[in-house]
């Protein structure tokens, strides 16, 4: 028997699929080079945007051929689509998705494959390390609380043992992940009460880990702290990913983002006045629900100002359960969008800047 894992996302989806092949092979399996080899098809799902969605729907003309060839293949669907759709009390999201993808056998929710699964890793030099999983920010336009659920900090010394088992394995790079590293630790309580800076400081002390990294921050509770952590450890990668999502205020509040422009120019400049080799990537909406023209020139100001060394640009589109679509008009035309894309595209990552390995 053999098994394929179709993963689609975040670097979250990257890190659980490889604990879903440790399951698979502690079951039996061996892993299918191809699809078409495989007895059970996983496909781990990404729902951040419409696209993301669409890759995995069409994923169904494929499958079905396979099906008429062969006898027995098993597709298991999970990740965020399987996870939003489980979470909704009325079941009618998951009708939804059984009518959309009738040639799934199995919805399998995401946190049935727990941190304390071995990872099946293929890259020898770096790896995944989940610190947290799901999110309490509850982001107007983000589907994370619905398809991973309130945020849930993994126990420290299970963390620091699993960095400390692959330094014994050779490994030289680790990367945190969680959807917001900066708030871990906060629904611990009494003795077992710690935080992010304390963690990455720990993880740093980890003989034969060289570089450390972590994904992603909110930049409403990016702490001195954690600054000066980083100022001092010099296995912390100098690059930081700090998502702004947009650089005009009315915009931000629509987003329930809980930080201005001002605090986030403000937090880049104290954290370049500590870091001197510092350098910031992001993550941006362009086409909010009412976005004007002159609010993304904002956007696109703030951008200039503060010079990211690469930025994932994302094109609004609602995402059922979430306040924005449920409470604000997608009045920004698609054309418009994909304008506003390339505008910022050219100017981050199209201006000919080097881009973090």
């Amino acid at each position: 028997m053999k098994y394929f894992i179709q993963t689609f996302g975040c670097q979250m989806n990257l890190a659980d699929s490889e604990r879903m092949a440790g399951v698979y092979q502690a079951r039996g399996l061996a892993e299918a080079k191809f699809l078409e080899e495989a007895d059970v098809l996983i496909i781990n799902t990404c729902s951040v945007r419409q696209s993301a969605e669409d890759r995995v729907y069409g994923l169904g003309k494929k499958i079905e051929k396979i099906r008429r060839e062969r006898d027995g293949f098993k597709v298991v669907l999970t990740g965020c689509v399987t996870g939003r759709a489980l979470s909704d009390k009325s079941g009618e999201q998951l009708k939804d998705l059984k009518r959309k993808m009738p040639w799934v056998d199995e919805f399998l929710p995401i946190e049935e494959v727990g941190f304390e699964t071995t990872p099946l890793r293929k890259d020898t030099q770096h790896a995944w390390v989940p610190i947290s999983t799901g999110c309490n920010n509850y982001c107007t336009y983000c589907v994370v609380p619905y398809s991973r659920g309130r945020e849930v900090s993994r126990p420290f010394e299970e963390i620091i043992c699993e960095v400390e088992e692959l330094a014994r394995r050779g490994y030289k790079e680790a990367t945190l992940l969680g959807q917001n590293v900066n708030s871990y630790g906060k629904d611990f309580s009494g003795a077992k009460f710690t935080t992010f800076p304390r963690l990455l400081e720990a993880v740093c002390k980890v003989a034969g880990i060289e570089k450390v990294r972590f994904l992603t921050s909110n930049p409403q509770d990016f702490s001195d702290d954690l600054i000066e952590v980083i100022a001092r450890e010099p296995k912390v990668d100098r690059f930081i990913h700090l998502p702004i999502q947009s650089g005009d205020d009315t915009v931000l509040a629509r987003m329930n983002r809980k930080y201005s422009t001002a605090h986030y120019k403000q937090l880049t400049d104290k954290i370049r006045s500590k870091i001197s080799d510092v350098e910031f990537g992001t993550d941006v909406i362009v086409g909010f629900p009412g976005e004007t023209k002159e609010q993304f020139e904002n956007t696109v100001a703030t951008f200039k100002e503060i010079s990211f060394k690469v930025a994932y640009i994302g094109m609004y589109s609602p995402r059922p359960g979430t306040a924005a679509a449920k409470f604000f008009k997608d009045d920004v035309s698609k054309e418009e969008k994909k304008r506003r894309f390339h505008v910022l595209d050219q100017l981050v990552n199209k201006s000919g800047k080097k881009k973090p390995v």
